[in-house]
Order: C-alpha cells, then structure tokens, then sequence
C-alpha cells in the first residue's frame, strides 16, 4: 500500500533553519506578519517576503493559496513558500492551504513554519492527502530518492496539533488505501487479490468473511453469478464487520466491485474501455472506510459487504435477454449486460 507521507509535529524552536536544506513554508495571515516565522528566517528573506506580501498578487489571492521565492537570501533552502490563511479560516481553507504546500514541496525535505495558524492538523491532513502518488508499476528512476521526506511542522502546541492529527491520519491511510486499489491494473487486482487485500484487514481487528462461488450460489445470489459467468476470475463476495458501539445496529455500506468491466456481450466502445478497471471504485470506498474505522477503533458497529466480479464476453456469458432470479427471489431479465453494476448490487444489498 502507498503510505501517506511522514508529518512530525514541533515546537518552533528551530537554531539551524538558515541552513536547512530543501523548502521552508510559512503559513501567513492576509497582512502578512510572520511572526516568530518572521524572526527564523533572517531579515534577507523577511525582506523578500514583505515584497511578496506588497504585491497585488498576494491581495488577490484566496485562503488557502500560495506562492515561492526561489533561493531566498540567508538561507540554504531552494525556496521559500508562503501560503495565505487567515486566522478564523475553517477545515476547508485550512485543507487547501495543505494541499497548496504539497503542490509547492519540491522533491526534498519540507520544512513548515505555521505557528499559530489555525487548524494545523487539518493543514497536514490536506499536505498528506495531495502528496499521494502511486508508482508502485513505474520502471525504476536511479536518480530518484528513496522515499518522499518527512515534513517538519513546526506549531505553537505540537502536543495539541499531533493528537488532532492522529484521526486524520487513520483517514488519510483509508483513502490511500481506496486510492491504490481504484489506480491498480486488472491484470494485478484480481477478482482473488481484491478479496485477498481485504481479508489482510484481519489484522486490523475488522472481522472478514470471503465467500467463494459455492457458497454464494448456496446463499441463491444467482445475479452476481450471472455477471461474473463469463470471466475465468471467480466471483467474490467480502464482508467486513467493525463492532466499536456495543450494541447498536449497524449502518451498511455496500459496494460495487467490477474489477474489470467490458459490458460482457452488449460490448462497449474501445475508446475508454481502459478506464473500466476502475468499476471497482464503491467496492474500494467501503474498503477505504472500514479501514480507516478499524484504525480508529470508531465507536461505531459498521459492516461493509462488496460484490467483487469481472464482467467478460465468453462462451459463457450471461446474454441479452437471459432472466435470472435473484437473492430476493425475485425474476430479473437482462436487456443489457452492460447493466452488470445493479445485478451485483442486488444481491448483496
């Protein structure tokens, strides 16, 4: 799984920032005063700063937006960025000024001057989630790093900013873990890896239970048998349970999980088709949520259950026109096989 990249939460105490390397942010109100950030980075760069800050540009600009001064005077960094925030900014703007670091981070090390910006965990939660890159298939780069730097936040509560970010940080591990399953080929996401991935979540206290052809015929989900006939991929049906609320009910999430879809006999077009890897993408959210629950230990009873199919023209495929019945017991006729995503999700609802 692609990790989300490394946030460590200090003071501002920082005696050998004139000599750091790689990027140095500042997260600045819309007048511009840096503060204690201000007193860090030496009056070369202040100065530089007051103009940026001077500009139209910086007038114009919305909460959350940012800019760089490349190799500042009186520092060994490349560049200096400053990112507009206003101190009663919400989550939103506070997300975007996260995201706005990660665009503007380089490729070494980052260091981020927030001092009491507000909502720094959020800022991170934003900086993790728009540093996701998946390169788990790209022909190796020797000239490129090994793994993406930490980032150095530097707050006025680190203790306070670490302990809001944590959540935040089980969240960004649920969408990257979404994420990669939605870019992975289907040639490497299987009917069988998909149910595997999620039967790992094991050992995250998520209690799952992968039901193989057998039992779902037993179980009478001849829909989702229909779709998935035509491919050799076995169909999968996964359920995942987090039990955190006691005894409450619980909610359901339920997903679509076509790891490949050609429309099966009613073909689709080829432009695009190479895009239908990622009709698996509701089957991957629940899997993303229910992983970011159990990481949470949420107070909350949660069951998640995806319907995981390949939907491929064979000898054996469902036709135009077929009628199958359902789990329900309900009679369904098949128009359109391309209409694969309500067969399987009629079932497992």
């Amino acid at each position: 799984m692609t990790d989300p990249i490394a946030i460590r939460f200090h003071d501002m105490e920082l005696p050998d920032l004139a000599g750091r390397p790689g990027r140095i942010a500042l997260v600045l109100p819309p007048d511009g005063r840096a503060g204690a950030a201000g007193r860090l980075i030496g009056a070369a760069a202040r100065r530089a700063l007051a103009r940026l800050v001077a500009d139209p540009r910086w007038h114009k600009a919305e909460a959350g937006d940012g800019f760089e001064i490349a190799w500042p005077a009186g520092l060994e960094a490349e560049a200096l960025v400053a990112v507009k925030l206003p101190a009663r900014a919400g989550v939103r703007e506070a997300r975007k000024a996260g995201s706005t670091l990660a665009r503007l981070r380089g490729k070494g090390a980052l260091t981020v001057l927030a001092g009491t910006a507000p909502h720094p965990a959020e800022i991170a939660f934003g900086l993790a989630l728009r540093a996701y890159d998946f390169d788990a298939h790209r022909s190796p780069d020797a000239d490129a790093p090994a793994g993406a730097p930490a980032v150095s936040f530097h707050v006025a509560q680190p203790e306070a900013a670490a302990r809001a970010a944590t959540p935040l940080a089980a969240l960004a591990e649920g969408v990257f873990f979404t994420r990669d399953l939605v870019n992975e080929p289907a040639n490497i996401l299987t009917t069988e890896d998909f149910a595997a991935r999620l039967g790992a979540m094991q050992e995250l206290g998520l209690e799952v239970e992968i039901l193989e052809p057998a039992e779902i015929a037993k179980l009478g989900m001849r829909l989702l048998l229909s779709v998935a006939q035509g491919s050799s991929a076995p169909a999968r049906v996964v359920v995942m349970r987090w039990q955190g609320g006691g005894d409450e009910p619980p909610v359901a999430l339920v997903g679509k999980g076509v790891v490949f879809d050609t429309g099966g006999i009613s073909l689709k077009p080829a432009a695009g088709m190479d895009e239908m890897t990622m009709d698996m993408g509701g089957a991957a959210v629940v899997a993303g949520v229910m992983r970011a629950l159990a990481l949470r230990k949420a107070r909350a009873n949660v069951v998640g259950l995806v319907g995981i199919v390949e939907n491929m023209p064979s000898g054996h495929a469902t036709r135009p026109g077929d009628v199958v019945r359902s789990m329900k017991g309900d009679t369904v006729e098949n128009v359109n096989t391309d209409a694969e995503g309500r067969l399987v999700l009629a079932d497992v609802l």
